[in-house]
């Protein structure tokens, strides 16, 4: 569904009739920002490591940027579909926070498990590290977010290297301390909003809903993406926010691409457009759609815990105060 644009008009803010949210969830702290030199390390949380030659080619571009990257023992283990047991995935985890030379947190890929490694969990770490990743760390960032830190929703290690080039520059001038630039999509509408913008891919968001895991949503921009889901399952998920509460809670709702989301064939369907048209577009919140990131195509990175700005009537999302 993205458009891959970034919207060309900086001076797109919301208008003077906007409606802007009080802020009512706490900001997140950005760690400092990398540089050149500095010591990342990857962990492997979720899936078990498949795509081998990507992954390696994810790793060089970091490398290409003069970071020393480092592998944490057991990242390509498997156990089922796993990488390697609960206790050894947390190990990692642990390990890279714990080190005080490590600067960021590179995750290999997504797949699932994430959520696992977050029972009986605490976070420990001396001061705030970047935490990079999407899908299924999801789990992990929302998690984060929770002790006032923010990380990434940016690509993996196994999807960087296909990125192009706008996205790659995109994601290292946030970690490196740069401003980024407004993303364009299409508005349905709804005014404009303010608020602290909380990215996820839509089903690992939907299973931590009243989990510990799960940060305030009073006030923020959700941004969602998704794959590999029919539409009946988008609106299952979608419906169960309805139901919950939790939609009254947000302000605004960024969408992004939601792919291999094709109806079954010959089978009577809504179309996954027809679903979420449906099912948001009632919430009376601006909402935008065809934003360049999720899956399968151009995924700009959105940091977690930010303010950000959503125009529903112009389609631009933009970070920043």
């Amino acid at each position: 569904m993205g458009n891959g644009q970034i919207a060309s008009n900086p001076a797109t803010e919301p208008d003077q009739n906007a409606t802007a949210s009080a802020l009512p969830t706490p900001l997140c702290q950005r760690p400092a920002p990398l540089k050149p030199g500095d010591l990342l390390r990857v962990v492997a949380p979720s899936g078990t490591l498949r795509e081998l030659d990507a992954f390696q080619r994810g790793v060089e571009v970091w490398r290409s940027r003069g970071y020393r990257v480092e592998c944490c023992s057991g990242y390509d283990d498997r156990w089922g579909y796993l990488a390697g047991r609960d206790a050894s995935r947390r190990s990692q985890l642990a390990t890279a926070l714990n080190d005080p030379e490590c600067c960021g947190v590179l995750c290999a890929r997504g797949g699932y498990g994430g959520a696992r490694l977050l029972e009986d969990w605490t976070w420990t770490l001396s001061e705030p590290k970047w935490l990079v990743g999407f899908s299924d760390i999801t789990s992990l960032l929302w998690s984060l977010s929770t002790l006032g830190i923010s990380g990434v929703h940016a690509p993996l290690l196994t999807t960087l290297a296909a990125e192009p080039d706008w996205s790659i520059q995109r994601l290292f001038d946030w970690v490196e301390g740069r401003s980024l630039r407004p993303l364009q999509g299409m508005g349905w509408g709804g005014g404009s909003t303010s608020g602290i913008l909380l990215p996820a891919n839509l089903t690992v968001a939907t299973h931590l809903l009243n989990t510990s895991a799960q940060p305030s949503l009073q006030g923020v921009i959700l941004a969602l993406e998704d794959v590999s889901e029919a539409p009946y399952r988008i609106d299952r998920m979608l419906t169960q926010w309805r139901m919950s509460g939790a939609f009254q809670q947000v302000c605004g709702i960024a969408l992004g691409r939601f792919s291999q989301c094709q109806p079954p064939a010959n089978l009577p369907s809504f179309t996954v457009e027809e679903v979420l048209r449906d099912r948001l577009a009632d919430l009376g919140i601006p909402v935008v759609s065809n934003l360049p990131f999720g899956h399968d195509g151009e995924n700009a990175a959105l940091p977690v815990g930010v303010v950000a700005h959503l125009d529903g009537n112009n389609g631009v999302l933009r970070i920043g105060d």
